[in-house]
């Protein structure tokens, strides 16, 4: 019986330990429980870009707005959060060097940067991009006129529909069904 108990006891452990997620390798990103992705280099983004942007937050019954001043070439991505009273918020740089965040005291631990750039790969980088950096996870693309939606094993992840056919003029709704959150993004490129 001993033996019995201390076998079943070891077999609960290891079932544990599989109902865990991984902790993702450096350079990746856990987009949704069955589903990590590599971030690729600001490069691939394909262009330099200076965009604003206001993007509303949705997490379960709690709501955040802020403002997003993004600043885009091949060498480095800039993004800069204000709150609604203006505050800096939170600043994310990343370049072929990595990542590097400042937030203020008063944002949670779980906005994690590397989701946040994640979101914006998934949103902005061209299909091509997207594609590759899926298929190691068996994650798809299904792309559409003004949407975008990733898929694992036919189940839909992320699901993104744009207002206009240019993803950087006009606003957009962005839903990442695991994790259970949603954004609505408007967004102005700033021609200089």
């Amino acid at each position: 019986m001993r033996r019995w108990l201390s076998g079943a006891a070891a077999l609960l452990m290891l079932s544990a330990c599989a109902d865990r997620p991984v902790a993702p390798a450096a350079g990746q990103v856990r987009i949704a429980p069955e589903l990590v992705m590599a971030l690729p280099s600001p490069a691939e983004l394909g262009r330099s870009l200076e965009a604003t942007q206001l993007v509303t937050a949705h997490y379960g019954d709690r709501t955040f707005v802020f403002e997003g001043h993004l600043s885009a070439t091949p060498e480095r991505f800039l993004l800069v959060c204000l709150d609604a009273m203006g505050r800096k918020a939170l600043t994310i740089s990343w370049s072929a060097s990595g990542i590097a965040a400042e937030a203020a005291p008063w944002i949670p631990a779980e906005l994690r940067p590397d989701n946040m750039l994640a979101d914006m790969v998934l949103l902005y980088w061209p299909e091509a991009s997207v594609r590759r950096l899926l298929a190691p996870a068996a994650g798809t693309l299904v792309s559409g006129p003004r949407s975008r939606s990733v898929r694992v094993d036919g189940k839909e992840i992320v699901h993104a529909d744009y207002a206009t056919a240019d993803p950087w003029t006009g606003s957009l709704s962005y839903r990442n069904l695991p994790l259970g959150y949603a954004l609505e993004i408007q967004s102005v490129e700033v021609f200089r």
